[in-house]
């Protein structure tokens, strides 16, 4: 059973402000949620319906489907809900590889991102102030359990890169492509929103890079989806420095 306050609390967690409110979120699928345990998340609370077993060693709260589809944010519940606190995160590191975000707005892109980093064994995110916020339902979804190993941090972007001592790279429509850069083995690489790319203020701090366009004039398209963009220059940067 499951009562209607909790219902209520639940569905509110759909809402940044409560989230933050609750400094709580919700995972659906019960892989994700298995990720997030593994990964030493607190669990609050596990929903399961009767029929759905895969959890059942951590002792899930069993509510009816109709409960589910209640709490739940997807059209055809999977049948495993969590509600789950906000790890507290630690401090950004002054070495290593990171992604920056000026700006992105579509949760999809960002949990995306976020999967991308975690394949790539990239353990922070950097998030300019206004970037969509990572707990959002459809980002948690997109992010397929790696939001557990990927730390994001939402800071002022244009300060912490007057600050740093890394190299910074700067995804943008330039000239220089990244084939022909020589990529270093640390550094910070900024990736922009979906509608107007890196900010001016950003760009002016960083070594401008793009991903070379083969199509003719015309069949030329605007840009890439920023998720793509940044798997291929991931890719990139890690085959160049060989780790």
């Amino acid at each position: 059973m499951i009562s209607k306050n909790e219902i209520k609390i639940i569905k509110s967690l759909t809402r940044k402000k409560y989230r933050e409110s609750f400094q709580s979120f919700i995972v659906e699928g019960y892989k994700s949620i298995r990720e997030c345990h593994d990964a030493g998340l607190h669990i609050e609370r596990i929903y399961t319906t009767a029929a759905s077993h895969e959890l059942d060693d951590l002792q899930p709260i069993v509510i009816t489907d109709r409960e589910m589809k209640a709490i739940s944010n997807l059209t055809t519940p999977p049948g495993y809900l969590a509600v789950i606190k906000m790890p507290v995160l630690p401090d950004v590191p002054d070495k290593g590889l990171f992604v920056a975000l000026d700006g992105i707005q579509d949760p999809g892109n960002l949990g995306t991102i976020i999967r991308l980093a975690d394949w790539f064994d990239i353990k922070h995110i950097l998030c300019h102030h206004g970037t969509v916020d990572l707990y959002n339902p459809k980002c948690i979804q997109a992010t397929m359990g790696s939001l557990a190993r990927v730390n994001v941090h939402y800071i002022d972007l244009p300060k912490f890169l007057s600050q740093t001592k890394l190299p910074v790279l700067i995804a943008t429509m330039s000239q220089t492509s990244i084939y022909d850069h020589p990529l270093p083995p640390e550094g910070i690489l900024v990736m922009g929103g979906e509608s107007h790319g890196v900010s001016h203020e950003i760009v002016s701090k960083g070594k401008a890079i793009s991903i070379p366009q083969y199509s003719s004039l015309q069949e030329r398209t605007e840009s890439l989806n920023v998720a793509t963009a940044t798997a291929i220059i991931l890719a990139e940067w890690r085959r160049s420095i060989g780790t």
